[in-house]
Formats: C-alpha cells, sequence, structure tokens
C-alpha cells in the first residue's frame, strides 16, 4: 500500500528545487498532503532537504536507468512527479513502470516525439492498469490547454455552441530558459536531423491524437513574420506553438470533438503594432531559423552546448523567477459570429516560477482523483481535471482567467 499522495523525483534538478520550495511552503509536512522526494544523490537529496528546512521530508534514492529502484518508488506513492529529462533520453522506464503498476504520473517533458512514442507503447497498459498519465504539465502546455478549454466552456454557457477557432497570442512574456530546457530542444532537433519520420511528426499538428481521430482541415502555423488582422498587430513564431497546439487538438479529440471536426488553433508572439513591431517580428523569425539551423548541424551545434548555452541544472536567477511574467490572449471566433477573448495572466517567469507551482498543484489534482472517476489512460490537463485544475491554479499557483469582451 502506498505511503505517500506524492513524490518529486528528480527532485535535485534545476525545476525540481523550485517545486520542493513550492511544495514547502505551500503544503508543508502537515496541511494535508503527504509528500517526498526522490533522486539518484544521496548526498545532493540530503543538501536539498537542508536548504529548503525540510528535514522531515522522507527522501529515497533511484536511478532513471534501474527500473529494480524505479519500481520500489513508484510502490511508495499515487502520483510521481518527474522532472528527469530531457525526457526522450531519461525518460522512458519510468512511465513504462508506472503503465504497468497503475501508479499515476505527471511530467514537463515539451517533447512531442517522445510523448508519441510514450502513447504507441504504453497507451494501452495504462488503461489496463488504470494508471493516469499526464505530459505537458508546466508552461508547456497547461497555460494553452486551459485556456482554450475555459474560454471554449464560456462560449458554450453563453453563446450555445463553441467555437471554431482560437488564436492564441502572446501578448506579454517575460523569464529566463534553463539548461534543461535547451537540452531536450537541441535533442529533438538531433532526432529530426537523423530521422524523417520524426520531422513527419513534429509538422502534423495531430500527431498525438488518437487513431482514427478524423481531423484533415489543414492548421496555419505561423512560421515567418506577419500582420494579424483579428490582434490588429505584427506576430513572429512562437517556439511553443509546436508542443501547445497539438496537446490542444488532443484534447478536442479526447473530449469526442466536442471543439468541431474543422477546429482551428494557432500560436504567435505579439511584436507590436507600428514599424518597429513588423522589424522585431522579423529579428524574432530570423533569430529562432538561425538557432534551429545551428543546431542541426553537428559542429555548430557542438559549439552552441560547449560555449554558449546554459547548461542542465542552469537556468533564471531566483529575482529572475519573480520578476517573471505571462499574458496571454486566447481570441476565438465561432461560425456564427460570435468573438470572445480570454486574457490569461501568470504570476512568476514561464518556465520555472509559474510551471514549477502548475505542476505540483497538478500532481495534487491527480493524488486527490478518484480511480473510478477517470479511467486509466493518456490524458491532457483539461480532459482530466476540467474546472478543478483552473481553480487550483487560480487559487494558490499566480494564474488568471479573466474574460475580456463581454
Amino acid at each position: 500500500m502506498e505511503k505517500f499522495d506524492i513524490i518529486i523525483y528528480g527532485a535535485t534538478s534545476f525545476v525540481g528545487d523550485i517545486i520542493v520550495a513550492y511544495m514547502m511552503d505551500k503544503y508543508g509536512t502537515d496541511r494535508g498532503i503527504s509528500w517526498a522526494i526522490a533522486g539518484r544523490s544521496e548526498a545532493k537529496l540530503l543538501d536539498l532537504r537542508e536548504k529548503h528546512k525540510a528535514q522531515d521530508i522522507p527522501y529515497f534514492i533511484a536511478d532513471a536507468g534501474d527500473e529494480e529502484s524505479l519500481k520500489a518508488l513508484v510502490d511508495q506513492t499515487k502520483v510521481i512527479l518527474s522532472t528527469v529529462g530531457p525526457y526522450a533520453l531519461y525518460g522512458e522506464p519510468l512511465v513504462k513502470i508506472c503503465t504497468e503498476t497503475g501508479t499515476d504520473y505527471c511530467d514537463l517533458t515539451g517533447e512531442i516525439q517522445w510523448y508519441k512514442k510514450m502513447l504507441d507503447h504504453y497507451e494501452e497498459a495504462a488503461k489496463k492498469s488504470g494508471a493516469r498519465i499526464v505530459h505537458c504539465s508546466g508552461f508547456d502546455s497547461i497555460p494553452s490547454d486551459m485556456g482554450v478549454f475555459y474560454l471554449q466552456e464560456h462560449a458554450k454557457q453563453k453563446t450555445g455552441s463553441y467555437l471554431t477557432q482560437v488564436d492564441m497570442r502572446v501578448a506579454k512574456i517575460k523569464g529566463g530558459a534553463s539548461g534543461g530546457t535547451i537540452a531536450s530542444m537541441v535533442n529533438l532537433t538531433k532526432e529530426a536531423v537523423k530521422d524523417p519520420k520524426v520531422r513527419k511528426l513534429v509538422k502534423n499538428p495531430y500527431s498525438i491524437c488518437p487513431e482514427g481521430h478524423g481531423f484533415t482541415v489543414r492548421q496555419h502555423n505561423v512560421s515567418k513574420a506577419e500582420f494579424d488582422e483579428q490582434y490588429h498587430a505584427w506576430i513572429a513564431p512562437f517556439v511553443m506553438e509546436a508542443v501547445n497546439s497539438r496537446v490542444v487538438h488532443r484534447s478536442n479529440a479526447l473530449r469526442d470533438k466536442a471543439y468541431g471536426r474543422d477546429f482551428k488553433y494557432s500560436e504567435a508572439m505579439v511584436m507590436g503594432r507600428d514599424s518597429n513591431g513588423k522589424s522585431r517580428a522579423r529579428k524574432m523569425s530570423l533569430g529562432l531559423t538561425i538557432f534551429m539551423t545551428l543546431a542541426a548541424l553537428a559542429p555548430t551545434r557542438w559549439i552552441l552546448e560547449k560555449f554558449i548555452l546554459p547548461k542542465p541544472g542552469e537556468g533564471p536567477s531566483p529575482k529572475e523567477q519573480e520578476t517573471g511574467m505571462y499574458d496571454l490572449r486566447f481570441v476565438g471566433r465561432s461560425d456564427q459570429g460570435d468573438k470572445l477573448t480570454l486574457k490569461l495572466t501568470g504570476d512568476k517567469d514561464p518556465g520555472y516560477g509559474s510551471t514549477s507551482k502548475m505542476i505540483s498543484e497538478t500532481a495534487v489534482c491527480l493524488a486527490a482523483l478518484d480511480k473510478l472517476e477517470k479511467k486509466g489512460g493518456f490524458w491532457t490537463p483539461s480532459t482530466l481535471f476540467g474546472h478543478t485544475l483552473i481553480e487550483r491554479l487560480e487559487q494558490n499557483a499566480g494564474l488568471t482567467f479573466e474574460i475580456l469582451n463581454e
């Protein structure tokens, strides 16, 4: 019988450290949530406990490549929260064991090729065992997935029908990237260069939808600077779109195409309405193109990793996490001419300050979710939790959801 509600695996990673700080502040050791930490280094785990005055929090030693130690770990808990990435390199054994044992699981992956691989290998096992698997439980892709869900539910209540198109625009964003996130992006680029199947999968907006999903409508991918007539501003590609849009379309499929078979969704960054905005959009687009080109070539990739990019374990400072923020706008339209806009904001840097709170609350929701209420399988945040997670995000995690044009 499991002893804990949640075990944080990879607790000594850059984001794991921030998650432990949040869990101590919000739940401590005596506020209704039993939790523990785990990793492969006992010395680092002991240092982490001392740093956060968490000496009463139990810890476990487990290595991502040692299935026996991982099995012993998951037997102790209802939910595993994993930060051990790049997941494509280190994540599969833990997912395998969770789906075999019926242990609920959430992570921070933004690696869509790995998400698809886990679906192909372990979805049936999860359905049989009762394990609820929730990938992409951080900035990619909770704001996008929950934002579309919130706007769609509001539209249904107000107009009687769902919106047929939603465009998410990043109005403001402030925050830094960590070495772990960069390592995942570089690894995805390596895989795409080597394998044409990966390249095809990454380009497919429906790549993680269930088989037989029936979606065929062509999605607009903002791949270069362009003027958005709906938002009346110049926009540029948003690097997280390749993950977020796939999760949104999977949610639509899992909800039996509630948003419609021809539902359209796009994401982009707002760069401004004047000529300066046009210039910024072009520079952003060019910068992303250059980065992906350099990352695709082995010699220049080595230079990036060795001398330029942050290393795993490095990331934004505590001050940068605290002063970071994001403001996302979801502009939705229906075939009947209705238009609704949602403003979704986060009060910390998106990748770490806010992500640590979002995945923690996801794990808390998972621990409280009755096995009979939601069956095993690979869920998205919105399809598994709905408004329950939104309430926790607003109460505890610094997110706000506000409909603007009533």
